[in-house]
């Protein structure tokens, strides 16, 4: 099931063909805390102008698994990735938390029929309409 798994299936790890290319044009950059590996091309993308960047997912492929130093690396907003400078989160910068969408602890906002508890009660500033005027 494993072979299966990387020939036909990207939320699951690399496939087959990210294996590939990143076996033949990428160049291991580093390592992330959460055992995310990071590549870069060995040339500059002449299309582009500018180097392509990847990352292999340890376990599910899900973003919200880069740590902040890697995300501005990978989106081209630091030149150097994390692993090159010391760097440091700020201190406005928020530790990980998984993405909570389609599970219990998922926000739901007040009044949403999905949230935990009743609907608030009507002010009563709301008449219904009627086709009659």
């Amino acid at each position: 099931m494993t072979w299966f798994n990387r020939i036909f299936t990207w939320w699951n790890g690399q496939t087959m063909n990210t294996a590939l290319h990143t076996l033949l044009f990428g160049k291991f950059v580093g390592k992330d805390e959460y055992g995310n590996r990071y590549y870069r091309t060995r040339k500059i993308d002449k299309a582009l102008g500018f180097e392509r960047r990847w990352v292999i997912y340890a376990g599910e492929s899900e973003g919200s698994m880069t740590p902040q130093g890697w995300y501005g690396w990978l989106h081209h907003t630091a030149d150097s990735p994390p692993t090159a400078e010391n760097y440091a989160p700020r201190a406005w910068e928020l530790p990980h938390q998984p993405n909570l969408t389609g599970t219990p602890q998922a926000w739901r906002p007040p009044g949403s029929t999905l949230a935990a508890n009743a609907r608030p009660p009507a002010t009563g500033d709301y008449e219904a309409w009627t086709p009659d005027g």
